[in-house]
C-alpha cells in the first residue's frame, strides 16, 4: 500500500482528524479513533485488532508489536516497511475501521 492516509480517508465516514497535535494524523468513524498515524511520511500506524488476535499477529510479523501508547489488549503498531505481505495492511486497517464502525449505534453508523 502507498498511502495509508488516502486509504483512511476514503472510508465511509472516515474523518481526519489532530487532537494530539498537527503531527499526528487521528482518524475517526462516529467520533472514535480506528487509525492514528504520523503526518508526513508516516513510520507507523496504530490500529485496533480483536484482543485474540494482537499475540498471533505480534508473534507471526516482526513489524507488527503491541499498540505504542494504547491499550496494549486492543490496539497495534505497524511498521510502515513494506515487510507485510501484500494486501495485510489494508486488511488490518479495515478490521480497525470494522471493530469501530460494529460498536456505534444504528444511528451513527455509515
Amino acid at each position: 500500500m502507498t498511502d495509508v492516509h488516502a486509504f483512511c480517508a476514503a472510508l465511509p465516514g472516515a474523518v481526519l482528524t489532530f487532537p494530539f497535535g498537527e503531527d499526528t494524523a487521528v482518524y475517526k468513524v462516529g467520533g472514535k479513533i480506528f487509525a492514528l498515524t504520523g503526518v508526513a511520511g508516516p513510520a507507523s500506524i496504530n490500529l485496533k485488532a480483536e484482543p485474540a488476535d494482537v499475540t498471533g499477529l505480534v508473534q507471526t510479523y516482526a513489524s507488527i508489536e503491541r499498540g505504542y501508547h494504547m491499550n496494549k489488549k486492543h490496539w497495534i503498531t505497524v511498521q510502515l516497511d513494506r515487510s507485510l505481505p501484500e494486501g495485510l495492511l489494508a486488511e488490518l486497517i479495515e478490521e480497525s475501521y470494522d471493530l469501530v464502525v460494529d460498536k456505534l449505534p444504528a444511528r451513527a453508523r455509515p
